[in-house]
């Protein structure tokens, strides 16, 4: 946003799903090559990538999705062969998710879809605009 520009107030909400959508749309079309769809895809591979053994429960609480977008990203994260699933030995009702070789080599390629997305939206922010932004919005996120 220009400094000269006069604030104009908008629904937080609006804004924060327009730039959810934006970053969806830049993702799925960068990552559609790699077999990663929509659907926050990314989102299910990199928290698997962060806690291997995570179950599915666990991932649609963590990320907030449903149970049936879980579901699906799970199974066609599956069929693309970034993860695995392996019965909890602990609740063999349950299925603990883990990373393959795959998706273990694909990580950083992932990492830097991520962050030139982030240096996309936030590219004429300051460090110190960015760092008050991402505490701002945390403290909203604590709220919810």
């Amino acid at each position: 946003m220009n400094p000269n520009d006069t604030f104009r107030k908008e629904p937080l909400g609006r804004l924060i799903s327009y730039i959810h959508r934006s970053q969806q749309k830049y993702l799925s079309r960068s990552l559609g090559e790699y077999g990663i769809g929509g659907g926050g895809q990314y989102s299910f591979l990199k928290a698997i990538l962060q806690s291997p053994g995570t179950t599915q429960e666990q991932l649609t609480c963590n990320l907030k999705f449903d149970k049936a977008t879980t579901a699906r990203s799970v199974k066609q994260l599956e069929e693309a062969g970034y993860i695995e699933r392996r019965t909890d030995p602990d609740d063999r009702r349950s299925y603990l998710l883990y990373p393959t070789p795959k998706a273990l080599e694909f990580h950083p390629v992932l990492q830097r879809f991520l962050d030139d997305s982030n240096a996309k939206m936030t590219r004429d922010l300051t460090d110190e605009e960015e760092r008050q932004l991402i505490l701002l919005l945390q403290k909203i996120r604590l709220d919810f």
